[in-house]
C-alpha cells in the first residue's frame, strides 16, 4: 500500500526526459495517467503525465519545449505493462498529441467490471472499496494548464497513479483467480487501435447517426458539410459542434440554400455562423450537388430496419442475465442490448460474438436465433 510522501516536482527538461525513461526502462508494470483539459478545443491539450512504478513515481509537464522523445519511447518500446483506469481518453490524449499508444497496457476499469463491479466505476470509488482509501477531490476541477500546478493539485494527480499500482495487483489475483484475466487482457488491447482516435475528414459523416436512411442528394450534401467542418474543427482547434451543430448541418444538407439570403434563414444555423462562413459553406453544398449532377455518387438510401421482435429480444436479453448472473458480472459485460437487436437483424459480427465472449455468450446467442 503507498505511503504519503513528498510530492515530486513536473519534470520540465530534456534531461529530465531522458533521465525518466531510464528510471522506468526496465520496470515490469508501469501506471499512467494523464491531465487534459478539453472544454473549447478540438483535441484533448495534454497537460500531465504521471506515471508510477515499484518504489519510483513522477510527474511530466508536457507544456514545455522538451524534447518528449523519451517519452515516446518509454510508451511505445519498454516491455512493462502500462496500467490506466478508464483508458479510453488517456489513449486519445496520447495519440493525438505525441502520436503514440502504449505497446501494452491493461485497463483497471474493464478488469474490474469482470469481477463483478460496476461497468463504469470511477477509480476512486474502487480505490475506496478495494483498497479502504478515500482519495481527495479537491482539485477535481482543475485547469491543468495554468502553471504553477499546487502542492495539491499534484498531489491529486499522483494519487491517480501510486492507489493505481495496488488496485492493479489484488486485481490479477482475483481476475486470474478466476480466469478471466485474460479476458481483461484482450477487451484492454482492443483500446490499442490508432484508428479509434482518429477522424479522416472523408469519413467525418459516420458521427452523424441514421445518415443512410435519408435522402441521396441529402446524404451527400451532409457528407461534405461534415468534411468541411471537421477541417474546420481541426484548423482552428474548436469543438465541431462550435463550428456547425449537428442539427444545422442536416438543415443545411436538407434545404440546400442557394445563396446568403437562404443561408440566413435555415433553422438551428447561428446569424454569426451564416454571416462568418457563407462562402465555405454555399461552396461545399455546391462542391456536393456537382458531384450529384455528374454521376458520381454510388450511393442508395436504406431502408430503416424494422425493430427487433420483443419477444425474441427478451429472450436473448434473459440469455444473457442468466450467463450474466452465473458470472456475477452486470449483463452489459457480456452483451449491449444494441448488440443483441443487431444479432437478431443478421449483424452477426458483433463484440459478443467475437474473442472470449463468443464461448461465453455469442454461442449461446447465435444458437436461440
Amino acid at each position: 500500500m503507498p505511503t504519503e510522501a513528498s510530492t515530486p516536482a513536473p519534470l520540465v527538461t530534456s534531461d529530465e526526459m531522458t533521465a525518466l525513461q531510464a528510471r522506468f526502462a526496465d520496470q515490469a508494470v508501469i501506471a499512467l495517467d494523464t491531465e487534459f483539459n478539453r472544454t473549447n478545443t478540438y483535441r484533448p491539450q495534454l497537460c500531465l503525465l504521471q506515471l508510477a512504478a515499484t518504489d519510483t513515481d513522477a510527474l511530466v509537464d508536457m507544456l514545455t519545449d522538451a524534447d518528449y522523445a523519451p517519452v515516446i519511447g518509454l510508451l511505445r518500446d519498454s516491455p512493462g505493462l502500462k496500467l490506466f483506469h478508464a483508458a479510453k481518453q488517456d489513449m486519445e490524449a496520447l495519440q493525438t498529441n505525441l502520436s503514440v499508444l502504449p505497446n501494452r497496457i491493461f485497463d483497471t476499469q474493464i478488469g474490474a467490471g469482470l469481477l463483478g463491479h460496476p461497468p463504469q466505476a470511477g477509480y476512486g470509488t474502487l480505490v475506496a472499496e478495494i483498497l479502504g482509501v478515500e482519495l481527495a477531490k479537491s482539485a477535481t476541477r482543475t485547469d491543468w494548464s495554468r502553471r504553477p500546478l499546487s502542492e495539491t493539485q499534484l498531489r491529486y494527480a499522483l494519487d491517480d497513479v501510486v492507489y493505481l499500482l495496488e488496485l492493479y495487483y489484488r486485481l490479477e489475483e482475483q481476475l486470474k483467480t478466476a480466469g478471466r484475466y485474460e479476458w481483461a487482457a484482450e477487451d484492454s488491447s482492443a483500446m490499442l487501435d490508432p484508428s479509434l482516435y482518429r477522424t479522416d475528414p472523408m469519413a467525418a459523416w459516420e458521427r452523424l447517426g441514421g445518415l443512410h436512411f435519408l435522402p441521396v442528394p441529402v446524404q451527400v450534401r451532409a457528407r461534405q458539410l461534415a468534411a468541411w467542418r471537421e477541417e474546420r474543427a481541426v484548423s482552428i482547434d474548436r469543438p465541431r459542434q462550435w463550428v456547425l451543430s449537428d442539427k444545422a448541418l442536416l438543415n443545411l444538407a436538407s434545404a440546400d440554400p442557394e445563396d446568403a439570403a437562404d443561408l440566413a434563414r435555415i433553422p438551428d444555423l447561428p446569424p454569426a455562423i451564416a454571416r462568418r462562413q457563407s462562402g465555405p459553406l454555399l461552396a461545399a453544398l455546391a462542391q456536393a450537388n456537382t458531384a450529384l449532377n455528374q454521376g458520381e455518387v454510388d450511393l442508395q438510401r436504406a431502408a430503416r430496419p424494422e425493430p427487433p421482435d420483443k419477444a425474441a429480444l427478451k429472450n436473448l436479453a434473459r440469455l444473457v442475465g442468466d450467463h450474466a448472473e452465473g458470472l456475477g458480472v452486470a449483463p452489459e459485460v457480456l452483451a449491449t442490448r444494441k448488440e443483441l437487436a443487431g444479432i437478431l437483424r443478421g449483424e452477426l459480427e458483433q463484440r459478443a460474438t467475437s474473442g472470449w465472449r463468443r464461448e461465453v455468450i455469442g454461442e449461446h446467442l447465435l444458437a436461440a436465433v
